[in-house]
């Protein structure tokens, strides 16, 4: 009988890592291409992938968001073009396929926002009035309640594009800064440009954000076993809380959600979770923001119940009405 799985006896050939083409995919597969390889002593090599979010010009928010960075890449490892692919977390959509396994969450970036501003500027530093880039509704609702409550003048202009489109409408004197991920920076070998951390109490990050999920078809159980190595339980329980708080939202990535879990530390043991969530309108007007502490999870289903039970808060709160913005 013919061992045909990708870890089989008889196979040699590389494994297919399925990625997005961007610059900041194809660093962010570089990284676990070589964990893969070390785990399993196979060769790794990128396939890339077009997805209808890298060809759309359209803003997220118009075309939803929720999958269009990830359904190419699913469709690649169903057809066994892929042997696996590696995904921001932040873009998969919330519900997973029964024919797909989520193999592993490997420890997780700094999950906060920062700001390229011109002349090395922080938040606080920009002038009134000035222009900020970002294509996230939830960065807009954010930035715009905080300058809200401390006085600032400041505009969110929508932008779309790779790191360096967007980075280049500050060194063009288009905009006055833009709002980008810090991983996505870092992983890049960028941090360097950043002029400012912005701080998880000012704007809280999209769900997963910071992370990558690692998936493959859910028959590979082999290659699924293998890929576990390279997964982080804290982080895997992190990001599962957050996940389940924008499922209970019912709420898409182009939403204005942002939602962080962190572990509290008692002197050296890890005790607490603390979950903290956000749903606001994009001119900043109102904002629902909560947050909740419990013990760490003893399982995934206690971290998705806690991102329930803030959502239900939230909810509560009137952050249903909140969300119902898609229009820019």
């Amino acid at each position: 009988m013919t061992d045909n799985s990708p870890l089989g006896a008889g196979a040699t050939k590389p494994l297919r890592l399925g990625t997005r083409r961007s610059k900041l995919a194809m660093a962010q597969s570089g990284l676990v291409a070589e964990a893969v390889s070390e785990v399993t002593g196979r060769a790794v090599e990128l396939v890339e992938v077009t997805t209808y979010g890298d060809t759309s010009k359209e803003l997220l928010a118009q075309i939803g968001g929720t999958g269009v960075f990830v359904a190419a890449l699913r469709e690649a490892l169903l057809r066994g073009e892929v042997d696996f692919a590696v995904h921001s977390l932040k873009d998969l959509p919330t519900a997973q396929p029964d024919n797909l396994v989520l193999a592993a969450v490997p420890a997780r970036e700094d999950p906060r926002d920062v700001l390229v501003a011109r002349d090395g500027l922080t938040f606080e530093q920009l002038p009134s009035g000035a222009r900020i880039g970002t294509g996230s509704l939830r960065r807009m609702a954010q930035l715009n309640a905080y300058a809200r409550s401390h006085g600032l003048s400041i505009e969110t202009v929508p932008i779309r594009g790779n790191v360096d489109t967007r980075i280049g409408f500050v060194r063009s004197g288009e905009l006055d800064a833009v709002v980008l991920a810090a991983a996505g920076l870092s992983r890049l070998g960028r941090s360097g440009e950043v002029t400012d951390f912005l701080s998880v109490d000012t704007v809280l990050p999209a769900p997963g954000q910071g992370a990558l999920a690692i998936e493959c078809a859910a028959t590979s159980a082999e290659l699924a076993a293998a890929l576990a190595e390279l997964d982080d339980p804290y982080t895997r329980a992190a990001v599962t809380a957050e996940r389940a708080l924008l499922a209970a939202l019912e709420a898409g990535c182009s939403a204005p959600v942002g939602a962080l879990a962190d572990l509290l530390a008692d002197g050296q043991a890890v005790n607490e979770l603390r979950l903290r969530g956000v749903v606001g309108s994009t001119d900043g007007s109102s904002l629902v923001q909560l947050s909740t502490t419990g013990p760490v999870p003893t399982s995934l289903d206690d971290a998705a119940a806690l991102g329930r039970e803030l959502a239900a808060e939230m909810l509560a709160k009137g952050a249903a009405g909140l969300m119902g913005e898609r229009a820019l």
